[in-house]
C-alpha cells in the first residue's frame, strides 16, 4: 500500500472527524441531544472531556497537560511507524490498522492543542463562536475533545434483582459518547487484535516478517 494511498485516509478521517467537531462545538448548547431519523438508539449528543478516548479522564491538576504531552510524544511514534511499515512493504491491513490509529490520535490532538484558544466556552446556556473577540477558553493544550455519537441500544433497562453486585440497577447499553476519532483509534486497534497473524506475519519459526507482498 502507498504513501499516498494511507494518507488519504488520514485526510479523509480528520477532514470528517473536524468538520462535524467544529458544526457540533457552533451550533448545540453542551449537552443538547437530537435523534438522528427519530431513532431511540442513534443520537447526536453533545459533550466535551478533559481526557483520552471514550470521555476516560487522568486524575490531578496536571492529568490534562500531561495527556496532551502524551498525544504529541505518540503521534510522530506512530507516524514513524506507518512510514516504515510503508518502506517495507508490510501487508495493507496493517498499514490501514496504523493510519487509523494515527488518524484518531491526531484528531483529538487538534482538539487538545487549539480549541481552547479558537473557541469560547459551551455550557447549557450558550453555544460557541469561532474566534471570539474575548479570546477562546483555554490556553494550547488545555482545550477539551468533542464527542457526540451516542448509541444507547438498551436504555433503561434493569438487571435482575440475583445479578451480583449491580442487581436492580438501571443500566444503558451502550452509553459511552464518542466521536469519528475514536471510532478511527478503536477500529485500528481492533484490526491489530482480531487479525493480528494478517497484519504481523510470522515465518515457520514463529519470527515476524517485516516484508510482504501487500
Amino acid at each position: 500500500m502507498s504513501l499516498k494511498k494511507a494518507g488519504l485516509i488520514i485526510f479523509l478521517i480528520l477532514l470528517v472527524d473536524q468538520v462535524l467537531k467544529i458544526y457540533i462545538k457552533t451550533n448545540f448548547h453542551l449537552y443538547e441531544s437530537v435523534k438522528v431519523n427519530g431513532w431511540e438508539w442513534f443520537q447526536i449528543y453533545f459533550v466535551e472531556n478533559q481526557g483520552a478516548a471514550w470521555g476516560i479522564e487522568l486524575p490531578g491538576k496536571y492529568g490534562k497537560i500531561t495527556l496532551s504531552l502524551f498525544r504529541l510524544i505518540i503521534a510522530p511514534v506512530i507516524a514513524i511507524w506507518l512510514y516504515k511499515s510503508i518502506k517495507e512493504n508490510a501487508p495493507k491491513l496493517l498499514i490501514i490498522a496504523i493510519s487509523l490509529i494515527f488518524a484518531g490520535a491526531v484528531g483529538n490532538i487538534i482538539d487538545s492543542l487549539i480549541y481552547g484558544s479558537i473557541f469560547n466556552e459551551s455550557t447549557s446556556g450558550q453555544i460557541a463562536t469561532f474566534m471570539p473577540e474575548e479570546g477562546g477558553y483555554a490556553q494550547p493544550l488545555f482545550g477539551k475533545v468533542v464527542d457526540m455519537l451516542y448509541f444507547p441500544f438498551i436504555k433503561d433497562a434493569h438487571f435482575p434483582e440475583w445479578f451480583p453486585i449491580w442487581g436492580g440497577e438501571t443500566f444503558t447499553f451502550f452509553n459511552a459518547i464518542f466521536n469519528i476519532a475514536d471510532m478511527a483509534i478503536s477500529t485500528g486497534v481492533g484490526i491489530l487484535l482480531v487479525f493480528n497473524k494478517r497484519v504481523f506475519p510470522q515465518d515457520k519459526k514463529g519470527k515476524v516478517i517485516t516484508e510482504s507482498v501487500s
